[in-house]
């Protein structure tokens, strides 16, 4: 028989250090609540504290949520019951689910975590809390105790990746254990207190099946895309923060062969490829005495010495810009990664920029044809003003005339107007050019319809 209640001896203290324990909320906290949730506030903080004194907290890891939660359940009714408390079935069941998601979980961002419709989650100081569903930011009614309780819960994440956060560190990326994105800061950086942003990881990946279903890009324009992959095109997606470039990235690798080898490269590792022959390395930052960092440009130079045929940077930044675009010229077709850019040639002014930041002695006009020789394609994507995201452009670099890259745009997304409930009216057209790339697709074996291209098609 299992048992996760602890066992003291007569000699044994009684704990005074709880782990993970929530705080009592200080008296300026309530002000303006109600006393019934009050009531519950107090009473899920007073279970919390005479739960840890009772559980054996070593012995949580050997079981199931479930398991756990069945032994706890008749923990927290027998404490109940000491406390002369009316509470019916209902508040019962929630108030066993908030103890656990305090004990096992993140405290009160469990809920949000669980509801697939929100997909950004954004906490401005314990008492504020904002959320994203459809594209459109809304406030929930979540808090936490005080920022103690925030700063705990912070340090869960952090820890479980081997990350940290304190004074001499006060920001960090990390990710949960479902992949989900996550940044918090801390004070004194943070001047109105600590603050954690979590992009969530969609349970069911984002194929482009999805992405056509959504209206994200249309049918002709996704067959595009897989002759571009195929065709071993190196590919720049370029957009703004939320605008789905790593969706779109995750649903371009779909269309990569699945005997070909693959290493990706990201900050906290989030993209989701589904081939087999896939290796996935992840950054590292400094430790306390600020030594042992990888940063993306370490591992870009390590990746070339593994054999890829393919390299994925969920984004570049700085330096590792000129190593991608190196791997690109150098026999490694097909590489793809993402910049944050408000247009495709802004994209290009950026890994120019970042060329500047290698170290690397280089004049701009070299840069450039490094550039022109080693992206061939250019996607951008868009959230609009009504939180739909779309591929607004896809482009082809065509090369260089004297000092410029040249770029030709194969299709866009035109808007046209708005709703009076402001979603935004527009369509997809091709622009009458017929790219370069239908060479290369060819002689891949990948034939595309030359009715894709005319300007009097309708794509959506």
């Amino acid at each position: 028989m299992w048992n996760v209640r602890k066992t003291h001896d007569a000699t044994e203290a009684p704990p005074q250090v709880h782990p993970g324990d929530v705080a009592a909320p200080p008296p300026q906290a309530s002000a303006g609540r109600s006393r019934a949730a009050e009531r519950k506030l107090q009473l899920k903080v007073s279970i919390h504290r005479s739960l840890l004194d009772k559980i054996n907290l070593a012995a949580l890891d050997q079981f199931s949520r479930e398991q756990i939660e069945m032994e706890v359940k008749d923990i927290v009714l027998e404490l109940l019951s000491t406390k002369h408390e009316m509470l019916n079935a209902e508040e019962r069941r929630e108030l066993v689910e908030e103890v656990l998601d305090e004990l096992l979980g993140l405290g009160p961002l469990e809920p949000l975590l669980k509801d697939e419709t929100i997909t950004d989650i954004l906490v401005n100081g314990y008492s504020t809390v904002f959320v994203e569903r459809n594209g459109l930011l809304e406030k929930v009614p979540t808090r936490f105790q005080d920022d103690k309780h925030l700063q705990r819960i912070i340090q869960k994440i952090v820890s479980a990746v081997g990350r940290r956060i304190d004074e001499s560190s006060p920001y960090v990326d990390a990710r949960l254990a479902d992949g989900s994105r996550v940044n918090a800061i801390i004070p004194p950086l943070a001047v109105d207190g600590s603050t954690l942003s979590i992009r969530k990881f969609a349970k069911k990946r984002i194929g482009m099946e999805r992405l056509i279903e959504f209206g994200s890009i249309p049918q002709p324009m996704a067959t595009v895309m897989q002759a571009i992959v195929a065709a071993r095109r190196n590919v720049l997606i370029s957009g703004g923060t939320g605008s789905g470039k790593t969706t779109l990235l995750n649903a371009m690798s779909s269309f990569i062969d699945h005997r070909e080898r693959i290493v990706t490269i990201e900050d906290s590792a989030e993209l989701q490829l589904q081939q087999e022959h896939v290796v996935r390395l992840e950054t590292r930052p400094p430790n306390l005495e600020g030594k042992g960092e990888v940063s993306q440009r370490d591992l870009v130079k390590n990746a070339l010495r593994m054999r890829p045929d393919r390299i994925i940077v969920g984004e570049v930044r700085a330096g590792e810009a000129f190593d991608m675009l190196q791997a690109m010229n150098t026999g490694h077709d097909g590489s793809m990664t993402t910049v944050h850019a408000n247009s495709p040639r802004d994209a290009l002014a950026r890994i120019e920029q970042m060329i500047g930041m290698s170290g690397i002695d280089i004049t701009p006009r070299s840069a450039r044809n490094q550039i022109a020789s080693a992206v061939n394609i250019v996607v951008q994507v868009a959230r609009l003003m009504d939180g739909r995201r779309r591929v607004t452009s896809l482009s082809e670099i065509t090369g260089m005339e004297g000092e410029t890259i040249t770029m030709q745009e194969i299709f866009r997304y035109k808007m046209t107007g708005r709703t009076e409930d402001g979603t935004v009216i527009g369509h997809f057209e091709a622009t009458g050019i017929r790219p370069k790339l239908l060479a290369d697709a060819a002689a891949y074996g990948v034939d595309l319809p030359s009715e894709i291209f005319r300007p009097e098609t309708k794509l959506n």
